[in-house]
């Protein structure tokens, strides 16, 4: 938490001491690294809307029907998945014949799209990969993607994904989390490769409910690996490890701690939805435990909302 140099200092400069921050320029250039931090902060959503209206005029996509959600994009077996988690009969043990899970892991595996489409998809990610326009990437932790809101993606194929099709697997699967009520999210791809990003650090989402598909390319290893949910402390926790499958989606909780293996070779792309319930996160924020304190932002921002429903973003996230 930064407000100004003072507050940052009486509660923060004692305890950077213990790790090595004991000089006036050590703590200058913490300061400046926060402020950096900040000001990027403030300014990412307004950036991202800046980045959209110019790829919206002047892109030209390879694969244009693949920017509009259609049933022939996904496996049978999710179609029939998706129909049965439609009824309001269903129970969740009703659906468990869909799904690979391993016991009070609460990790879903199954299949989602075809090999074509993925093939079609990833093609137009590598696209836009290589054009000269401005891109925003996924979060600080990687450093390779693309965000699926700035390209177009949003408006027909994300949000009918999370509303006709995950959410009504979502409300059987984590009624505890929103799973009824998923109102918002971010959506993004990311790609490991060698000499690029070849794993990703242990962390949770910023979201209630996460969809990790593995689109495809030839791989080796890279393995998903989750330990516990970031609620409970562990001096030794112990991990599961889920293999990528090509074409297949794994679902979890968002504050499901987990991390990803290096890969050894070759390059993968995966499809990613943190996938939000305001109804859930207006009471307290899953990044910082408090109270949502809100500013206003565009689109979606983190998904918290006010009585107006307007859509605002956590500033202490």
């Amino acid at each position: 938490m930064y407000r100004d140099d003072v507050q940052f200092g009486e509660e923060y400069k004692q305890v950077m001491k213990k790790y090595g921050c004991g000089t006036d320029e050590q703590w200058n250039q913490v300061l400046a690294q926060v402020k950096s931090e900040l000001e990027r902060r403030q300014n990412l959503f307004q950036q991202s809307l800046e980045r959209s209206r110019q790829i919206r005029t002047q892109y030209r996509p390879l694969h244009p029907q693949v920017y509009t959600l259609q049933e022939s994009f996904f496996a049978p077996e999710f179609l029939e998945f998706v129909e049965l988690s439609r009824r309001s009969n269903t129970t969740p043990e009703d659906v468990m014949k869909f799904v690979t899970s391993q016991p009070d892991d609460r990790v879903y595996e199954f299949p989602v799209f075809t090999k074509q489409f993925c093939q079609q998809f990833m093609e137009e990610i590598t696209h836009f990969e290589d054009s000269d326009f401005p891109k925003g990437r996924p979060n600080t932790m990687n450093n390779y993607g693309i965000l699926l809101n700035e390209l177009g993606f949003d408006e027909g194929f994300i949000t009918p994904l999370r509303t006709d099709y995950l959410r009504p697997i979502c409300r059987l699967l984590y009624p505890d989390w929103g799973g009824d009520a998923l109102d918002s999210h971010k959506a993004f791809v990311v790609t490991y490769k060698l000499r690029e990003d070849l794993d990703l650090s242990y962390h949770y989402d910023n979201a209630e409910v996460t969809l990790n598909v593995s689109l495809g390319k030839d791989f080796e290893e890279g393995s998903l690996y989750f330990g516990n949910m970031r609620q409970v402390v562990q001096s030794q926790p112990s991990y599961r490890e889920h293999k990528h499958r090509p074409t297949y989606g794994l679902l979890h909780r968002g504050q499901h701690k987990h991390g990803a293996m290096p890969i050894d070779d070759g390059e993968r792309y995966n499809l990613i939805i943190w996938m939000r319930s305001s109804k859930v996160r207006n009471q307290l924020c899953p990044m910082c435990d408090q109270q949502p304190t809100l500013v206003r932002t565009v689109g979606f921002g983190d998904g918290f909302t006010k009585e107006t429903k307007t859509v605002d973003v956590c500033c202490a996230s």
